[in-house]
């Protein structure tokens, strides 16, 4: 009976040996991130780790309830997604625990990671204004405010409220500016609309080339994919416009950027193994990737821009702190209702 105990237990250690070993060789992820150069990224990792990579793809907040009613039964280990507000947010929640690694510290720029050391950011992207080449002055142009001037009537073109990309400018400018600035900014850039808010940022670029608006506020890195682009259509409507960084004056705060990021969820199971990744993706060698496929700028401060986005020249970043994007986020959202931005 004592040998059958023991036989027992034995076969009990044996097979938590092969459960621990089977956890630490796979990883999974939580990501909102639906880029070609993610798997690419990932396939890169496998080869060189022989560490699977398990992706789990939804939009940030249903990803981030998911973590939340799954809680510490989750088999999440990393949360990823490309708005520093969400992150935030899933901060907040207390569904993410804090990042150590030497090599993820050297390897990103200190002014983009979360100052409470939740997340790190992998990419950067600015919000910019591109406009028509044949019919704007390039020099007629300074600021996001500058768009709700007369001169713009009828020639702005956005995608709509709901967008992340345009909640967190919000949220930038009312942290930057207070509410009543942020609120009468939205206001009247509404009256300056060339049509209702609609389709992604590449379809504003989109839409200037067919002469249906003279400016809009897109990211930075959609106008690389379409000067990289196969397609006509899509080369004819990157070629038609020129990239402005607004708010680059002296009294200026900056171009507002925001990250694609990631956070450690609180109860990891493959801990060592989502550190691991998050050292790769900050690495030398995956930045180029990225910059290089989805023209991103890179986190790590070691690795240059794209050819393409490097002829655009630098540009003053505003220095917010990023956690800022998710805990204005609510007064965005409630000031773009108030406007009328639908």
């Amino acid at each position: 009976m004592k040998n059958f105990t023991l036989y027992i237990s034995m076969f009990l250690m044996l097979g938590s040996c092969l459960d621990t070993a089977k956890e630490s060789n796979e990883i999974n992820l939580y990501s909102q991130r639906h880029y070609k150069v993610d798997e690419m990224q990932y396939a890169a990792f496998e080869k060189q780790t022989g560490i699977k990579v398990n992706v789990v793809k939804a939009n940030a907040d249903e990803l981030i309830e998911r973590l939340k009613n799954e809680g510490e039964n989750s088999p999440a280990d990393l949360f990823i997604t490309v708005d520093a507000g969400k992150l935030q947010k899933a901060s907040d929640l207390n569904l993410l625990q804090k990042i150590s690694s030497p090599i993820i510290n050297q390897n990103v720029d200190s002014a983009l990671k979360d100052v409470n050391g939740y997340w790190i950011p992998i990419t950067y992207r600015a919000r910019i204004i591109v406009y028509s080449k044949d019919r704007v002055n390039a020099d007629d142009l300074s600021t996001y405010a500058n768009l709700t001037s007369e001169e713009w009537k009828n020639k702005v073109l956005v995608r709509s409220s709901s967008n992340a990309y345009n909640q967190a400018l919000l949220s930038s400018i009312v942290a930057n500016k207070g509410v009543d600035a942020a609120s009468k900014w939205a206001t009247n850039l509404v009256k300056n609309f060339a049509r209702d808010p609609k389709g992604s940022d590449r379809d504003q670029v989109k839409a200037i080339a067919a002469g249906q608006g003279d400016l809009a506020i897109v990211n930075s890195y959609y106008i690389g994919l379409l000067l990289s682009s196969e397609k006509e259509e899509e080369l004819k409507a990157g070629n038609s416009v020129g990239v402005f960084f607004p708010n680059q004056g002296e009294n200026e705060s900056g171009s507002h950027i925001n990250v694609s990021g990631i956070g450690l969820t609180k109860n990891a199971p493959n801990k060592d193994n989502a550190i691991k990744l998050m050292e790769f993706l900050t690495s030398e060698s995956a930045q180029n990737t990225y910059v290089n496929t989805s023209y991103e700028y890179p986190a790590n401060p070691s690795v240059e821009p794209n050819e393409i986005v490097k002829k655009w020249g630098s540009f003053k970043k505003d220095n917010l702190d990023l956690n800022q994007l998710g805990v204005y986020r609510s007064k965005a959202i409630e000031i773009f209702d108030k406007s009328g931005w639908k």
